[in-house]
């Protein structure tokens, strides 16, 4: 049996995905030497795991269901764009996720869920943010100085309803990696 690299997201519905699209395009055609997230792959990752002997992702999927069930869905709203470390050096340009207390419940069930099997808490805290791009390896700081003005550019403000956690699947390929959903965990809360 083989091995699957495997991480828990929260998924945007289609079209939130796409006006996150839209509003970061200034970004996209700047030229800058970043490696851009493709629409459909637009997540936020609550825990990689990395690869994954394929027997464990059923069992992983019914422990998420488990343990996100009694959690109710919320709304969360999305804005604001920065990068890490920083906007004069970035590794990955983010869009904001509001800090909610609910996000970070889930987050916390969710490392809880994957504990059970041997996957070791994150020692960073959780930082919640939607992975616009990456900054290419060769990279330098000067690629960037326009950024700080580019990013008052990129105006988004959206809400969006939180009401799943998924057990993805990543695929990697030479036009960059492709996600499979393997399992939805459903937040049932009062239902």
């Amino acid at each position: 049996m083989g091995s699957v690299r495997l991480f828990v997201a929260v998924n945007l519905p289609a079209e939130e995905r796409a006006a996150v699209w839209h509003a970061a395009a200034p970004l996209r055609s700047a030229g800058l030497p970043v490696r851009w997230v493709a629409e459909p792959a637009l997540h936020i990752t609550l825990k990689f795991l990395g690869d994954v002997e394929e027997d464990v992702a059923g069992p992983l999927g019914a422990a998420l269901s488990d343990a996100v069930a009694g959690a109710r869905p919320f709304q969360l709203s999305l804005s604001g764009f920065g990068a890490f470390p920083s906007l004069e050096r970035p590794g990955v340009l983010w869009l904001g996720i509001e800090r909610h207390p609910a996000l970070e419940l889930l987050a916390n069930d969710v490392a809880g869920a994957v504990g059970r099997f041997g996957f070791t808490p994150q020692l960073k805290p959780f930082h919640p943010h939607l992975t616009l791009g990456r900054a290419e390896r060769d990279a330098q700081p000067s690629d960037f100085a326009d950024l700080g003005t580019l990013a008052v550019e990129v105006e988004y403000a959206g809400l969006v309803r939180i009401e799943s956690v998924d057990l993805m699947q990543s695929t990697l390929g030479r036009g960059g990696p492709t996600y499979t959903v393997l399992h939805r965990a459903l937040l049932a809360g009062d239902r």
